[in-house]
């Protein structure tokens, strides 16, 4: 008899892209562009997973501003804790700052944890978290945030006002959207929400981001 592990369950995860076909995924840590500088463990595909609740109330926000014309575009969902294991093991590694001036030129990489930037346990292995921005369909572009996805500074603040009025407008319209269909924000990240009545607010699941996941 098989020992039934609750953190390997993906049963109620979907794959966002059926859930909202309109999105745009970047997915980041299955590519090599992002602060590490290589893919990294657990990210098999680039595919979004997300809780069926997550991904329902995350549907609404694609809704509404498709409507107004821009779409979802997704650079991380959730992630499982092998990934979150690999970002705590680069940052034991002193030597290896091949991305710094790409994500956090003006931190040091030892206090990307103890500052915020990076989390030792992250809300995104417990699937209802969502890392996005909005693509603006007249234009073919992402709308100005001001700094990019991952950008490690207080740049990336939401309330950083070093920026100009239509950079912080932008993240205020996305921010309310989300904040609308049930989404709450944290203070260091613009691209950052979870939803507020996630299902597994406990639980930190370790299966990989891969197709296979949703079948077993």
């Amino acid at each position: 008899m098989s020992h039934f592990d609750p953190e390997k369950d993906a049963s109620r995860f979907v794959l966002l892209s059926d859930m909202i076909p309109s999105i745009i995924q970047e997915i980041r840590y299955f590519s090599t562009y992002n602060f590490i500088g290589e893919r990294i463990d657990g990210y098999e595909e680039p595919i979004s997973l997300l809780t069926r609740e997550a991904a329902r109330a995350l549907k609404s926000v694609a809704n509404e501003m498709n409507v107004k014309g821009y779409r979802l575009k997704i650079f991380d969902t959730y992630r499982p804790t092998t990934a979150v294991k690999h970002f705590i093991l680069w940052g034991i590694e002193d030597q290896d700052v091949r991305m710094k001036p790409y994500f956090y030129p003006n931190v040091v990489k030892q206090e990307l944890f103890s500052k915020g930037y990076i989390a030792k346990k992250s809300s995104h292995s417990r699937g209802s978290t969502v890392d996005l921005t909005l693509l603006d369909m007249s234009t073919g572009k992402e709308l100005d945030m001001g700094s990019s996805f991952d950008w490690f500074g207080e740049e990336s603040h939401p309330d950083y006002r070093g920026i100009t009025d239509e950079q912080y407008e932008n993240r205020m319209f996305l921010r309310e959207a989300m904040l609308r269909n049930g989404f709450t924000p944290i203070d260091c990240e613009w691209w950052h929400f979870t939803l507020a009545d996630e299902p597994f607010p406990d639980t930190y699941f370790s299966f990989p981001v891969s197709m296979d996941s949703l079948r077993k």
